[in-house]
């Protein structure tokens, strides 16, 4: 499959909301409730998006994957809050694109500019996200033991923290 990455135009912001909340619905699926799950909208994410992108894009990097004209991915990334580090802060494929290669093409394409960053990089996944964390481990990032819960909804989550040099 051939997929084009590039920096996103205003009018995908909506759909990169609509993916996210698409994407979460799907990967976390038997880990977090319904519930939770059905937190926001894929509307709200847009906006939600649309927002963050507006305030953080002379800081951080926002990259579209795509596939013919449809949004098959995406990844964000910047400085975490630790000084010289990092933070792949969002890398979410489409369902319908999971396991296709376009989270090993946003991954690919995220590891130069992480180190344009800092010299390490870290990013935070759900303990209980097997697929996840296989799919992290393969590209060589590592749990450090770092741990942190986090909401999705109103239900609170655990997270681990990986990191690797770039």
């Amino acid at each position: 499959m051939s997929v084009q990455l590039r920096p996103p135009a205003d009018d995908d912001l909506l759909a990169v909301g609509d993916l996210h909340y698409r994407s979460r619905v799907s990967a976390y699926a038997g880990i977090v409730s319904p519930a939770a799950l059905k937190f926001g909208s894929p509307a709200a994410l847009g906006e939600w998006w649309s927002e963050r992108w507006r305030w953080e894009r002379d800081t951080h990097r926002l990259t579209v994957a795509v596939a013919g004209d449809v949004l098959a991915g995406f990844t964000y990334l910047g400085p975490s809050e630790e000084d010289g580090i990092a933070e792949l802060s969002a890398i979410h494929a489409d369902p319908a694109f999971v396991g296709k290669g376009v989270g090993r093409a946003l991954m690919l394409d995220a590891l130069p500019a992480l180190a344009r960053i800092g010299s390490r990089a870290v990013l935070w996944v759900l303990e209980d996200n097997g697929r996840a964390r296989r799919f992290y481990e393969r590209g060589g990032w590592v749990a450090d033991g770092v741990t942190r819960i986090e909401p999705i909804g109103s239900e609170p989550v655990r997270q681990i923290r990986y990191s690797r040099p770039v």
